[in-house]
């Protein structure tokens, strides 16, 4: 009978953990230089330099910078849907336009302090972050339609609400983006209330009337 030999370890972690960790300091690094200097000052040279790795466990992870990009995209967006997935969650019992408001002021709130900045920066120039962006438009519109289902009136055209949700968001996320560049001049408490203010005259044309409580 074979007997399969017990894995390898160095300093108490196996190579499997080893991996991971390298994985993770090289994201790390990225985000902490993204954060700092925006996405164009993340090279491979100078991520490995600030996760203190060599080059070869860069690309024992990633083909190149835009696939470490990529990654670093990628988990920013599951950390910003789990937070806005949470909000829904824990106030199922509200009314549809209150969940709303209070998920626009938790994504304001990430945007102001947390790794969801970067959603927000200018990627121009960038075609893995441009289809990033795109994609993370169509997954939150998917989302805001299944959330929005069990309140929606009778008979709503299904087009017309995700043209309208499309919109609603891509604003949005345009008017974060306008403010985390200072091309907007106000607090997080007035981005709060105007997105909420639109999102309502937007939400009382599909609601159904009985879940509404507009004073």
């Amino acid at each position: 009978m074979n007997v399969r030999a017990p894995a390898r370890t160095w300093g108490g972690r196996t190579p499997e953990q080893r991996r991971a960790e390298r994985r993770r300091r090289l994201i790390d690094a990225a985000l902490e230089i993204w954060l700092d200097s925006g996405w164009a000052a993340v090279t491979m040279r100078g991520v490995c330099t600030r996760a203190t790795l060599n080059d070869r466990y860069f690309y024992e992870h990633f083909a190149d910078r835009d696939e470490l990009l990529g990654a670093v995209w990628d988990e920013v967006c599951f950390e910003i849907f789990g937070e806005l997935t949470a909000v829904v969650a824990e106030n199922h019992e509200r009314t549809p336009l209150d969940i709303l408001r209070l998920a626009v002021t938790r994504a304001v709130e990430l945007q102001s302090h947390g790794h969801a900045r970067i959603l927000f920066d200018n990627h121009a120039g960038s075609r893995v972050l441009e289809e990033r962006r795109r994609a993370t438009l169509t997954d939150s519109t998917d989302l805001l339609i299944a959330t929005a289902r069990p309140y929606l009136r009778p008979g709503v055209d299904e087009t017309a609400f995700r043209m309208s949700t499309l919109m609603g968001i891509g604003g949005f996320n345009e008017l974060l983006s306008a403010w985390s560049s200072g091309a907007i001049d106000t607090d997080a408490a007035q981005i709060v209330e105007h997105a909420s203010t639109v999102a309502t005259l937007l939400g009382t044309q599909y609601l159904d009337p009985a879940v509404i409580d507009v004073e």
